[in-house]
């Protein structure tokens, strides 16, 4: 007789959630009329789409939840979903706002940036008080002795990957995708470093991405929101601190770190240059969709983070 591991289990489980329950959750989204709103500033193409219900995210994050289930309690995996649902209910919050203003701003940069700098905070607490981890390794170099600098870039990883991610959330399909691919990343490195429950929870996390996209994929049927991009981005930021391996998360995620460095460049040069920029348009996206298909740019941007992944898994396992 067949016997499914946990590893298994919790990927149909996250899967399986979003693909029966989605349909559901777009019609009620459609009869509250909790619509996205459209970034005046993007694509002339993008208010086709303007309308479309959003927050699918909150389906994303339940069947990922679901299937965790399907692992043992640790302290580990309890700070991993403090993050995740914090992440959640900050870009539920954030999703709310738009609806409420049928606006694309939702709630203030600073205010956002508190409880993102909060959550941080307390991946860091944890990991100096709880896990005991006081020795921060960077990769090539050596290893500092210093919990302040642990509680501090614990609170540089949570914050940067959040946003990173919430950046990255503008074509139909891209942020499941890609982020799919970051999750199968971590997924190998839990597995490598003998951290089962956190290997689950990616696996959750990857069917749950999966079973969205079947519905999020061009033409998206609904948006995954705030709450589900930043829900998304503090699953990897909390993967890459429990794991240790915060300095290659910037190689596993280097698709978020892109989008977010075209967006500073992109500010600071029409600020420097009073109106010239460097791209079409920004996020990086963005500026590849002005000349390509949607559709193409997504495909592609996947590819590199399936790509991107793998390198950072592979050398991660080659400095070990």
């Amino acid at each position: 007789m067949l016997r499914l591991t946990p590893l298994a289990l919790a990927l149909l489980t996250g899967f399986g959630f979003p693909l029966v329950s989605m349909s559901f959750f777009i019609a009620w989204m459609r009869r509250l009329k909790f619509g996205q709103a459209i970034r005046e500033e993007g694509p002339k193409s993008h208010f086709d789409k303007a309308g479309t219900p959003t927050m699918g995210g909150a389906v994303l994050v339940l069947g990922g939840f679901l299937g965790t289930l399907w692992s043992g309690f640790t302290p580990a995996l309890a700070l991993l979903w403090v993050l995740i649902l914090g992440g959640a209910a900050l870009g539920a919050k954030d999703d709310l706002a738009k609806v409420i203003k049928r606006h694309n701003a939702g709630l203030k940069p600073r205010h956002k940036l508190v409880l993102q700098l909060g959550l941080g905070l307390l991946a860091g607490l944890y990991l100096v008080f709880v896990a005991k981890e006081t020795r921060l390794v960077i990769p090539g170099w050596g290893s500092i002795d210093s919990a302040l600098l642990i509680v501090l870039l614990s609170v540089l990883v949570v914050t940067a990957t959040t946003n990173a991610v919430n950046l990255t959330d503008g074509l139909d399909g891209l942020a499941g995708g890609t982020v799919s691919a970051s999750l199968l990343a971590y997924l190998c490195i839990a597995l490598a470093l003998g951290r089962p429950e956190l290997a689950v929870s990616c696996a959750a996390l990857i069917g749950a991405c999966l079973g969205f996209l079947w519905f999020n994929c061009y033409p998206a049927r609904i948006f995954m929101g705030d709450t589900g991009s930043m829900a998304l981005g503090a699953a990897l930021a909390g993967l890459a601190l429990l794991t240790r391996t915060e300095f290659w998360l910037p190689v596993i995620g280097g698709v978020y770190v892109a989008e977010t460095l075209s967006v500073m460049l992109q500010v600071s040069y029409f600020k420097l240059t009073k109106g010239k920029r460097i791209f079409r348009m920004s996020p990086l996206h963005h500026h590849f969709e002005a000349t390509s298909p949607e559709m193409k740019v997504t495909v592609r941007f996947c590819i590199a983070s399936v790509l991107l992944g793998a390198v950072g898994v592979l050398a991660f396992l080659g400095v070990r």
